[in-house]
């Protein structure tokens, strides 16, 4: 089994990079693991002290969780993943069902901040990008899947994900094995990431 980790900022295009690798490796072979699906259940809040939570904090992650189901996953057992709701921001009842597979990739802002989660990362990635590019995706996302204002987006990237992003996430750089320039777009850094996986694959 190979645990590559992609971390980088919101909007940077760890997505693209994610579905590039799905494309040309066989999908049946990997499960992809979002950072997201692990956020501490809020629902003990009142809904407007949820909604105005720190998302890009990494307090706001169940880190143990996450770890205690990668240590499942590399011992060759099934996890039930955790189902998280931006709209509610709460963890809803049903899980997903998690057998484990050749490739795990963990994804997610933050996964490098935690120490014992880098330790299952056998492979860490860094999607880097420009942060005016990274500005239009959130805007983009964030009216779209969230529906939330322009308002709203621009008021919550400069007071806790510009922040965040330089506290928190730009200083985990340090850790990549590989960082892709220009997120998603750099066609040549991906074809380079895939071919640094499958000869990993093959000395396993």
């Amino acid at each position: 089994m190979l645990v590559i980790g992609i971390a980088g900022g919101t909007g940077s295009g760890k997505t693209t990079v994610v579905n590039k690798i799905l494309e040309r490796l066989d999908q049946k072979q990997i499960t992809v693991i979002p950072q997201d699906s692990y956020y501490k259940d809020n629902s003990h809040l009142p809904l407007e002290k949820r909604q105005e939570l720190n998302f890009d904090h990494p307090e706001s992650i169940d880190w143990t969780l996450m770890v205690e189901h990668l240590l499942r996953l590399k011992a060759g057992l099934p996890i039930e993943q955790p189902l998280y709701s931006y709209i509610t921001c709460t963890r809803s009842k049903e899980t997903v069902h998690i057998e484990p597979t050749q490739i795990i990739i963990v994804e997610g802002i933050l996964i490098f901040t935690d120490p014992p989660l880098r330790d299952c990362l056998d492979m860490k990635v860094f999607v880097d990008a420009d942060p005016d590019d990274r500005l239009s995706r959130v805007i983009s996302r964030d009216i779209i899947e969230r529906g939330r204002s322009v308002n709203k987006v621009l008021d919550r990237y400069e007071r806790t994900v510009k922040p965040m992003h330089l506290q928190f996430i730009e200083p985990t750089k340090r850790y990549a094995d590989i960082i892709v320039p220009q997120g998603g777009h750099n066609t040549v850094a991906i074809n380079m990431l895939i071919s640094t996986i499958e000869l990993a694959l093959l000395t396993r």
